[in-house]
């Protein structure tokens, strides 16, 4: 019931400071009545609820849970993508001079460049309001029951209604005050678990012993994704394309090391309760018996808290990548508000039909957005041309390596390990991203070359 209480004053609040914008550069870009950009913290506090969603809490807690301090370190690591997100826009703005992430590509790659991001960055959106809205499912009851389907729906609709009035300047708005609520819970769960009893720093510390094990592995796959992951993620790039160079800047870096802070808070969580579990013991039983009935009930607050902010981002962003970006309807509020209830129909369908694995889910949207990984050294970096066909191969790689890795991460297929001697699956990871990292780069240099070619002989 106290956690109940708890959505209701959350979604209260939300419709409470989400306001009715009329204008495009209000519902689309997050501007104020008087046409001004947001804040520095306005973007900081957005950036880091955002990406702090409820699946990453779980995430982190999981794989502390299972692999130790390096499995929160691993995840972690993931947040470094605020610090190549923030080198990526800033050299698209200001040094290529493009407005959005599509016209970057569209001036390097034509159609075949908008074409293949579009369809992966929309895939990436309707999985952002699946797996938030699962987490937020099971803390109603059991997938699949009454109460599951009940709290799904309703906090699905609950939050496009607040998402609906605004948009991205409702997000915005709403981001500040569940961003600080969540810092505050954080900072409780903080405290709770150095203050539990069986605490230990150096058994924290030295809970990963195998330097070969899964989470370092993981962390070796964090290190290669994080250079192409926060370019698909438009969420975060939107954030990057809307006040000066300077305040851009920055919020990216502070939002690097907020954003760090608490998913390993999250982590430690997991770490503290996977040293202290019992034989074939979950984390969230763990976790009840360690902390008791209270600490639960902030453990489930920070996913509701989390799960929403990312839900009415995700909405927003679904509506500018519909009518700014692809140009499917025109500019208008209306139009954008269409393409959120879309948008929420689909991620619907998602949660009750598609794959429930949340850790899939992440590491097959890190790997298939590895195409973008020579994008950004060759092109966005190293201002050069590349011929399209070495894009479209990039893409190609990225997207079969992240089928390959769903089937073999599902059983479904066990192509891998008599290859290459390796049985986890982040091995496997590991293995699909330095290829796909590798074929992209070659296909690149190589396609470098031929647009070189080509004009040199254009010049004699």
């Amino acid at each position: 019931m106290s956690l109940m209480l708890f959505i209701g004053a959350m979604v209260v609040i939300s419709f409470l400071l989400s306001p009715r914008t009329q204008t495009a550069d209000g519902f689309f870009k997050g501007f104020s009545e008087n046409g001004s950009p947001p804040s520095l913290w306005t973007l900081v506090l957005s950036q880091v609820t955002t990406w702090i969603f409820a699946r990453s809490l779980m995430n982190a807690a999981i794989l502390g849970y299972f692999y130790g301090i390096a499995g929160a370190l691993a995840y972690a690591a993931y947040y470094l993508s605020f610090l190549t997100g923030g080198l990526i826009v800033d050299r698209i703005r200001f040094e290529h001079g493009q407005n959005s992430i599509q016209d970057f590509l569209r001036d390097q790659f034509g159609r075949l460049g908008t074409g293949t991001y579009n369809v992966v960055v929309a895939v990436r959106l309707l999985s952002e309001v699946f797996a938030n809205l699962l987490v937020i499912g099971v803390l109603f009851g059991a997938a699949g029951s009454n109460a599951y389907t009940f709290g799904v729906i309703s906090i699905a609709i609950l939050t496009l209604g607040y998402s609906m009035l605004g948009g991205l300047r409702a997000s915005l708005r709403t981001d500040v005050f569940q961003t600080i609520v969540l810092i505050g819970v954080l900072l409780i769960l903080f405290v709770q678990t150095l203050a539990g009893d069986g605490f230990s720093l150096a058994a924290v510390m030295g809970s990963s012993p195998d330097a070969a094990g899964p989470g370092w592995v993981l962390l070796v796959v964090a290190m290669l994704q994080i250079w192409s992951y926060p370019m698909h993620d438009p969420v975060m790039m939107d954030r990057g394309f809307l006040a000066d160079r300077t305040t851009t800047r920055r919020s990216f870096f502070h939002a690097t090391w907020i954003s760090i802070i608490g998913i390993l808070i999250f982590g430690l969580l997991g770490v503290h309760a996977g040293l202290l579990k019992t034989e074939g013991e979950a984390l969230v039983s763990t976790l009840t018996r360690l902390f008791g009935e209270p600490t639960m009930l902030l453990f489930n607050a920070a996913l509701v808290i989390s799960a929403l902010s990312t839900l009415d981002s995700t909405f927003s962003s679904a509506a500018k990548l519909t009518v700014v970006d692809m140009k499917l309807a025109a500019q208008l509020p209306r139009n954008g508000r269409i393409a959120m209830a879309l948008f929420l129909l689909g991620g619907l369908i998602f949660l009750f039909l598609g794959s429930k694995d949340l850790f899939a889910a992440v590491a097959v949207s890190g790997t298939a957005s590895m195409f973008l990984a020579p994008v950004v050294f060759f092109c966005i970096l190293g201002r050069r041309r590349v011929a399209r066909w070495s894009y479209a191969i990039a893409f190609c790689c990225a997207m079969a390596a992240g089928i390959v890795y769903m089937l073999e991460a599902g059983g479904y297929t066990a192509l891998l390990e008599p290859l290459f001697g390796v049985s986890h699956k982040y091995a496997k990871l590991l293995i699909l991203c330095v290829g796909v990292l590798a074929a992209g780069c070659i296909a690149f240099a190589l396609g470098l070359r031929t647009v070189e070619f080509k004009e040199s002989k254009e010049l004699a």
